[in-house]
């Protein structure tokens, strides 16, 4: 099954299980009347909107590139985890005004015992489903399954909080620890919304994502050719579950078109085997200079004009530069 397909199923699994476990909560809080467990089926509306626009995202992410969008339509995941980022920041400032409403007028609380049974077994299928979620996710590479599954576990530690809080008040009579619950509930709430906004917007913009980098450098160097002479103006761009790479692949000058483009295959194929079918190359090859002879690691040069002085072990900080290597002299 292709990546996007199997997001798409993951997604509308979830979107039902959100719908459900929704359902759920409700008859909890109608049971108990607690704010704590309201809390929790608020945030949980969260989880149905935003399910269904992840699902719908993740269908217009697995479109085929058109004309009008020559790389793909990835980029509605991050849309997609944008918005859902804001709905749990809105869900977490109602929960707050509710508090407050509630420490100037205190309600009456009922039935706790059944309301705590509910919501626990919530939290457990929460868990579970936030789990599957996150790890396709990241194994695909999709920015929504992974908002979407951690925003199922962010769900799954407010619920926990709310069946110890709602613990103690059994066990203590205190009414006003419904409420205090209920505001840390919202802290934590807003914060994770804040991060999973922060995080969409990076996808958006193309911001450099240092561990993708990284993780690919240090393929490359355990498997450098050498005819690889040099490498960089390396970079990564997200598309969803899509990775671009680009970059300046420096090989002998004296190579033919088609021993340059073997050496494109080979770069391709690496890291192909690390990120898998999702990802698209364009390497530029360059011919070396003079220079390149003190950093080239090739045998049997017959072109070579300098000795070979160092070899550039390629690192983050270099190999993102616009610029071909060089020993400073």
């Amino acid at each position: 099954m292709e990546p996007a397909q199997q997001n798409f199923r993951v997604q509308l699994f979830i979107t039902v299980i959100s719908v459900l476990l929704f359902v759920t909560k409700i008859v909890a809080y109608y049971c108990t009347n607690s704010l704590a467990i309201l809390t929790d089926a608020l945030e949980s509306i969260v989880n149905v909107l935003a399910g269904f626009i992840g699902l719908y995202s993740l269908y217009v992410a697995a479109k085929p590139k058109d004309t009008d969008h020559p790389y793909g339509h990835g980029k509605a995941e991050f849309v997609s985890a944008a918005v859902e980022g804001s709905l749990i920041v809105a869900a977490g400032i109602l929960i707050l005004v509710q508090s407050v409403e509630h420490l100037v007028w205190p309600q009456p609380l009922q039935q706790l015992d059944i309301g705590l049974w509910l919501i626990t077994a919530t939290a457990v299928v929460n868990y579970i489903a936030g789990y599957v979620c996150l790890t396709i996710g990241k194994r695909n590479q999709s920015m929504a399954l992974q908002a979407s599954g951690k925003h199922l576990q962010v769900d799954t530690y407010s619920t926990f909080a709310i069946v110890v809080g709602l613990a103690l008040l059994i066990w203590l009579h205190y009414s006003w620890i419904d409420t205090l619950v209920a505001m840390c509930v919202a802290i934590l709430v807003v914060y994770n919304g804040y991060k999973i906004v922060r995080s969409s917007l990076a996808g958006i913009m193309d911001e450099a994502d240092d561990r993708l980098l990284l993780q690919l450098i240090a393929q490359l160097n355990d498997v450098r050719r050498e005819n690889w002479i040099d490498l960089h103006n390396l970079r990564i761009i997200k598309y969803g579950s899509t990775l671009h790479i680009d970059c300046h692949l420096t090989v002998p000058w004296y190579l033919t078109v088609h021993e340059a483009h073997a050496e494109i295959d080979a770069f391709s194929n690496i890291i192909q085997r690390k990120f898998g079918n999702t990802l698209e190359s364009f390497i530029h090859t360059d011919g070396c200079m003079p220079y390149s002879c003190g950093i080239c690691t090739k045998n049997n040069c017959s072109e070579r004009q300098h000795r070979f002085e160092k070899k550039i072990v390629w690192t983050l900080d270099n190999i993102i530069s616009n610029q071909k290597h060089r020993l400073i002299t």
